[in-house]
């Protein structure tokens, strides 16, 4: 592929708006996408939803070797009329998810596409789509780890590194939620009746902030306290919104520990508290399969494959919390994604063509079983 490459479907999908919340533009999306696989001989399951998007699942025919899924999803983060449509310069194309994630998709499909070219077929290489990645993947993430089962391994399309890198490490992440109940009371006459909630979250914050470890890469952040009623009343009731960022097991279990332990311990005398929420993405850590994964490629394509680790979460850590060898990073370098200057390099979309088309080829030809 050249660098002339026109785009045009890609700016169809662009064009195109796929908001979580669209159901309609999601599923439109995954329509054109449905019919350029089946073009390649792909089967489509189609996982209907009522409010979402539909996730999509596009199987090939199975035989002997090592089986590979590619992991892509479907929406954006734009709602309708806040930034659509595809531009381009010399160098860059512009718009809502060049690089997060419809240039990635692309990416899958053009290498599928030289694959089937130089093969007339395709095995043992599935592709999802799902419609809600952009929103924590709270409806996919069930599919994701029961189809995990049957890969090897795992490519996943999100943006490149500046310098071409892969991702061999994303953080795990958790949203939790802390209701704590006191008693109301007038501030002035009845002072010492109340049970003030709001001081109990104040010394909760403060001791779900000291489980960060910055050393380790642990963060615990109090992104939300709300609770009370006026200035003249002793508070009844007040919640914190907690997230944890992680990046070991051992971390996840330290910290998980510390919330339990904060949430049983009254700071203020006779308040309850209760804890809910959990982990959306476990952490998706390096390994050394994953590292004789990234040597086998480097061999395939003559050069170094960077890599790196990110604080922040894909479907990656779906499949790699199941066992399967996975990499994410494969879609084009792009920057700017979740703003209105989202853009993506235009040699980097190519260069990713090449190398995941290499990839895939050798899938084919059996070289990584």
């Amino acid at each position: 592929m050249d660098e002339k490459y026109d785009f045009s479907e890609l700016r169809r999908l662009i064009d195109l708006n796929s908001y979580t919340k669209n159901k309609l533009g999601v599923d439109q999306n995954g329509k054109i996408f449905k019919n350029w696989m089946q073009a390649l001989g792909f089967e489509c399951n189609i996982h209907e939803r009522k409010e979402i998007g539909n996730h999509l699942l596009f199987s090939s025919s199975k035989g002997e070797g090592k089986k590979v899924l590619l992991l892509g999803h479907l929406d954006t983060v734009f709602p309708p009329m806040s930034f659509e449509h595809f531009h381009q310069d010399d160098e860059w194309i512009y718009g809502p998810g060049v690089c997060d994630m419809k240039g990635g998709n692309m990416v899958a499909l053009e290498s599928l596409r030289n694959v089937y070219k130089e093969f007339g077929e395709i095995k043992n290489i599935d592709m999802l789509l799902v419609s809600d990645e952009e929103t924590g993947s709270d409806d996919s993430k069930a599919l994701t780890l029961n189809l995990a089962k049957n890969y090897d391994y795992c490519l996943v399309y999100e943006a490149a590194g500046k310098n071409g890198e892969v991702v061999n490490g994303r953080k795990g992440v958790g949203t939790f939620f802390i209701d704590i109940k006191g008693k109301a009371s007038h501030a002035g006459n009845e002072y010492i009746n109340g049970i003030n909630a709001n001081l109990e979250a104040a010394h909760k914050l403060i001791a779900l902030t000291a489980l960060t470890d910055l050393e380790k890469a642990t963060t615990v952040n109090v992104g939300k306290l709300e609770g009370g009623i006026g200035a003249n009343t002793i508070s009844p009731h007040s919640k914190l919104t907690v997230e944890l960022r992680y990046t070991s097991q051992d971390e996840r279990d330290r910290v998980l520990k510390g919330f339990k332990e904060i949430v049983q311990n009254s700071y203020v005398k006779d308040t309850e508290a209760t804890l809910s929420g959990g982990i959306q993405r476990d952490v998706m850590a390096p390994n050394e399969k994953q590292s004789a994964f990234v040597k086998k490629i480097e061999e395939i394509a003559g050069c170094v494959l960077p890599t790196e680790q990110r604080g922040g979460v894909s479907d990656a850590n779906h499949m790699a919390s199941q066992g399967v060898v996975t990499l994410d990073g494969f879609g084009p370098f792009g920057d700017g994604d979740h703003t209105i200057h989202e853009r993506a390099n235009k040699i980097s979309y190519i260069e990713r063509i090449d190398l995941n088309s290499q990839i895939l080829t050798e899938f084919m030809k059996g070289t990584f079983n």
